[in-house]
């Protein structure tokens, strides 16, 4: 005889960061809020940006010179103004900020245990702002899971 597995558990919720331009904001904590609100206790959560000139990443939380050191190879990498770009409606850092995020990509996948993201000691998730003027990026969590 078998037992009918419960089905999973679906809750979708999101956020707004205020950014202050170019630069990193941790959303660890607003993550975090969004699991806990699903009542999942074991599962995934999916963290995805609305955006195409910003990413979602999974960093090291502790020393902030990680970040900063992340920052000035992509400014080398993908440096602003660059005339290789043609577009640049909005600016010369609009399709510097197009490139960063397609690299860094937009979404993320967390396990959930405990009702918590299962992060590393040393990691933290940041959104990344790639344009020099503040913006308003929208963030949503989806989580799945029993």
């Amino acid at each position: 005889m078998t037992h009918a597995q419960p089905a999973p558990h679906v809750a979708q919720g999101g956020f707004v960061v205020h950014t202050r331009g170019r630069g990193f904001s941790d959303v660890t904590g607003k993550v975090a809020d969004a699991v806990a609100t699903s009542h999942v206790q074991t599962g995934i959560a999916h963290v995805f940006t609305q955006h195409t000139s910003c990413s979602l990443l999974i960093c090291e939380n502790a020393d902030p010179t990680v970040r900063t050191d992340l920052e000035r190879w992509f400014a080398r990498a993908v440096p602003d103004g660059d005339r290789m770009f043609e577009h640049d409606a909005e600016g010369p850092d609009d399709m510097p900020a197009h490139v960063r995020s397609i690299l860094a990509g937009v979404s993320l996948t967390v396990p959930v245990h405990g009702g918590r993201p299962q992060l590393g000691t040393w990691q933290g998730i940041y959104l990344w702002e790639h344009r020099h003027d503040p913006h308003q990026r929208k963030v949503t969590v989806s989580v799945l899971g029993r």
